[in-house]
C-alpha cells in the first residue's frame, strides 16, 4: 500500500491489523478540493518515502469512510499501529505538512 489503490479496498478491521504509520485519503477524482491538494501530498510522500500510502475513492453508502466518519473530501487519516492518530477535514497545505512531520517521526 505504498502507491494509490483503488481496485482493492481493504476493510476497516484490515486496516486496523496494520503495524506501524500509514496514511490514508479519502477523495474523489473529480473533487476540486482534492485536486488542489494532490501536488502537496504527493511532494510529502516523495519526501517521506516508506510511508504507507492509501488513497480511497469515496462516496455514499461506502463503509471505510463512513468508518471513519467521512463527511467531507479530502479527509486525511493517520495511522499508527491500527489506531488514528490525527484525522484532516478538508486541510490546508500547512496542516497537511505539520500532520505529516509527526507522522515522518514514526517511519
Amino acid at each position: 500500500m505504498t502507491a494509490k489503490s483503488t481496485t482493492h479496498v481493504p476493510t476497516r478491521e484490515e486496516l486496523d491489523q496494520i503495524a506501524g504509520p500509514l496514511l490514508i485519503e479519502f477523495g474523489a477524482s473529480w473533487c476540486g478540493h482534492c485536486l488542489a491538494l494532490k501536488p502537496t501530498i504527493e511532494s510529502l510522500l516523495q519526501a517521506t518515502p516508506g510511508l504507507p500510502f492509501l488513497w480511497v475513492e469515496d462516496g455514499p453508502g461506502k463503509p471505510l469512510g463512513r468508518s471513519f466518519q467521512v463527511k467531507l473530501w479530502p479527509t486525511l487519516v493517520f495511522m499508527r499501529d491500527g489506531k488514528v492518530l490525527q484525522r484532516l477535514v478538508r486541510p490546508s497545505a500547512d496542516e497537511v505538512i505539520a500532520a505529516m512531520e509527526l507522522l515522518k517521526r514514526l517511519v
